[in-house]
């Protein structure tokens, strides 16, 4: 693994969620909506969702992703961190739970940044020394 810390990955303002970005009771949708009111340029992904608002593939997104941010079962994860390397997006946070050695041996074999970390925990440190 690339010798990074997530917190540098908060430099990076369009971020995708993978996972039930829909559910308010995930994870999920709490990293989602709090990277929105943060100020990044965040969307929702989930392979499976049927509806409005949401993706279901990375390539489906019309903008540039900088930071893919994983909270989706490694066994799905896998699958997405696989598209992510064919559109050339080169780093990755995989959220508690999210990770598999296949998903880290992934990452390091193909150059893409990967760091196992909390997004909640990174935006609440930004806070705290923001103000």
């Amino acid at each position: 693994m690339i010798s990074l810390k997530a917190s540098e990955f908060l430099d990076d303002k369009n971020w995708v969620v993978v996972g039930d970005v829909l559910n308010p009771s995930k994870y999920a949708y709490t990293i989602l909506n709090s990277l929105k009111r943060h100020g990044f340029n965040a969307v929702g992904l989930n392979p499976t969702a049927e509806n409005v608002g949401v993706y279901n593939r990375l390539s489906d997104i019309p903008h540039k992703i900088e930071i893919l941010n994983l909270c989706i079962n490694p066994y799905k994860g896998i699958k997405i961190v696989q598209e992510a390397y064919e559109l050339k997006i080169d780093k990755i946070l995989i959220q508690p739970g999210a990770q598999s050695a296949e998903i880290i041996n992934f990452c390091k074999a193909n150059g893409i940044q990967v760091i196992e970390g909390c997004t909640l925990v990174e935006l609440a440190k930004g806070e705290n020394f923001i103000n």
